[in-house]
């Protein structure tokens, strides 16, 4: 008989955290909602009322990094500031990061995820809406500032993951990673 108990003051919150740190370490791969529940203190099943099952879990620990994004995103004073912010949400974000653009690991029809997610895109969107208005690019909802959105989000997301994986620490040899990345749109694109 498993003498652990249910009861924990805040088990979803537990839950989130002991999984945030065994994707930094481990990779999603390396989840099991036994393993967590072990590390939280409580019965095996416990985890499971609150995710219901792994996937339960990676789309919520997805839903609340979108929602950390948005946020993030939100404060951008322009396309570079929104990139150099991006940057800074995966480092300082990475388990978030890795399976926020993971779609095969989560739920995409959870109302929490997808809500989430129309958050993170609308500050991204702003935040070129925002940058049109300052350095010329396309602004508005058409074709140009759908593009638009699509090269910022790529140059930053790109960034982001090539920074996680350690592709870049030769090159940018002790530099910032955010300084570097709000002079590349400068490097790619100079002003005429």
């Amino acid at each position: 008989m498993n003498d652990r108990p249910y009861h924990h003051g805040d088990l979803r919150r537990a839950v989130l955290v002991a999984a945030l740190d065994v994707i930094a370490t481990d990779g999603p791969a390396g989840l099991s909602l036994r393993d967590l529940a072990r590390r939280a203190g409580v019965s095996h099943a416990a985890p499971a009322h609150h995710f219901r099952d792994r996937t339960g879990l990676l789309t919520a620990i997805a839903a609340e990094g979108h929602a950390l994004l948005a946020a993030e995103l939100t404060e951008a004073t322009d396309l570079r500031d929104a990139g150099a912010r991006y940057v800074r949400f995966a480092r300082e974000h990475p388990a978030h990061f890795q399976v926020m653009f993971s779609p095969e690991l989560l739920r995409a029809d959870d109302l929490e995820l997808t809500t989430a997610r129309a958050l993170s895109a609308a500050a991204l969107t702003g935040a070129v809406t925002t940058g049109a208005v300052t350095t010329g690019a396309p602004a508005g909802d058409g074709p140009d500032a759908r593009l638009a959105r699509i090269a910022v989000w790529s140059l930053a997301h790109g960034f982001a993951t090539l920074l996680l994986g350690h592709n870049l620490d030769g090159l940018l040899d002790g530099e910032d990673p955010e300084a570097v990345l709000r002079a590349l749109p400068m490097m790619l694109m100079p002003p005429a």
